[in-house]
Order: structure tokens, then sequence, then C-alpha cells
């Protein structure tokens, strides 16, 4: 049974969330709430944890999980940014996008799309994901929680109770974050692509929406 913290979405207790990292460092799967809807957590280096929220998504390899970072800094890690690249990423994070990026050296090759070697990377402006990020020190490696055969995210903290208490580990409810996923943004090629049309604006990339 998933263990179920209430967080404050603005000023978020530091203890609840300093257990929410052991959870994770224990092998946890957890649902966190983003700028753009609740997520399923886990901790990058935990291929167990990955399997199951493949399991919960219904997902094959071919998915794109997300690396949800604190800053830029994080993402230089784990991506290659050339300077047009970092520029665009500088003016629009934190923020509701993910951006699609060559992974770096520093990502396991299993997290890297299989044919293409790129990896998705966010910065979400949130106060309880940004502190939680801050707490565990690392990226998160994230999947939006969007079930088999629903049509949006799950956004109430009880039904995700109710559907999801024997496969996570921890819910976190930090109230409602919307249903509206991430704007994804391929920066891997010459001029940045629009991948998905979210909640982030396309305007800082030049394509108008419609």
């Amino acid at each position: 049974m998933a263990q179920f913290f209430t967080i404050h979405p603005q000023n978020p207790q530091i203890r609840l969330l300093r257990q929410v990292v052991s959870i994770l460092r224990d092998g946890g799967i957890i649902v966190y709430p983003t700028d753009s809807c609740y997520a399923l957590g886990c901790q990058i280096g935990n291929k167990d944890a990955m399997e199951r929220i493949r399991t919960i998504r219904q997902v094959d390899e071919h998915h794109h999980f997300t690396l949800v970072c604190r800053d830029l800094a994080e993402i230089s890690n784990y991506a290659k940014v050339d300077n047009i690249q970092y520029r665009l990423l500088k003016a629009c994070t934190p923020g509701n996008y993910t951006f699609i990026l060559k992974a770096s050296r520093e990502v396991p090759r299993r997290l890297q799309h299989p044919k293409r070697q790129t990896i998705g990377l966010r910065i979400p402006d949130h106060p309880v994901a940004h502190a939680l990020l801050s707490e565990l020190n690392e990226p998160l490696l994230s999947s939006t929680l969007i079930l088999p055969g629903d049509e949006l995210p799950l956004n109430d903290a009880e039904e995700i109770r109710q559907r999801l208490e024997r496969q996570v580990d921890l819910i976190i409810d930090a109230g409602s974050c919307g249903v509206d996923m991430t704007t994804v943004i391929d920066l891997t090629g010459d001029t940045p692509e629009l991948v998905r049309a979210g909640r982030g604006s396309l305007i800082p990339f030049g394509m108008v929406h419609g």
C-alpha cells in the first residue's frame, strides 16, 4: 500500500521531502506534482523501478522517459548542449517544456532513445518538485501520470490513490496542478522542432500556436 503525504504546494515541508528521498533511494516509485500535471518518478539508476513505471504506463522500450532536473548545470551534465541550445534553454526554464537533446556519457544507455541516443530533459517550475530535486541532489527519472485508456493525466490525489495505491510506493498530494502536458521541443536538429504542443508557449521558438 502506498504512503500518502500532503505537502504544501508553496512551502513544502522539508521533513516530508526527506522521507520522500528516502523512499526513492530505497527503490520506490513516487507520484509527485509538477507545473504541468502529476508525474511518476524514480531514481535514475534503478532499473527495476523504471520497469515498474513502464508496466504502470503500459509502454515499451521506445517510450521517452524524462530526466527532471534542478537547473541548467544539471541538464548540461546529462545532455550535449551548444551555445544556441543553451540560450533557448535559459530563456524557457524553469517552465512547461520538455527538451529532446543528445544524451551525454552520463546517461545510461537504457535511458536513451534506442536509435537516436537522445534524452528528454526538463526543469519544472513548481515549488514541491524543485525542493524535492534539491533534497535528492540528482535528477528524477520521470513519466507523465497518464494511465492506459485515459485521455488526460490524473490530477486528483484521491483518485490517484484509488487507482495506484498498490502499484506505487508514495503519493504526494499538493493539490491540483492541471492536466496540460509539457510542450515537447526537439533541439537535436538545426532548428527547434515541435514534437508535442502542450502548456508551454511556442513563441520563444518562432512557432505559432495552431
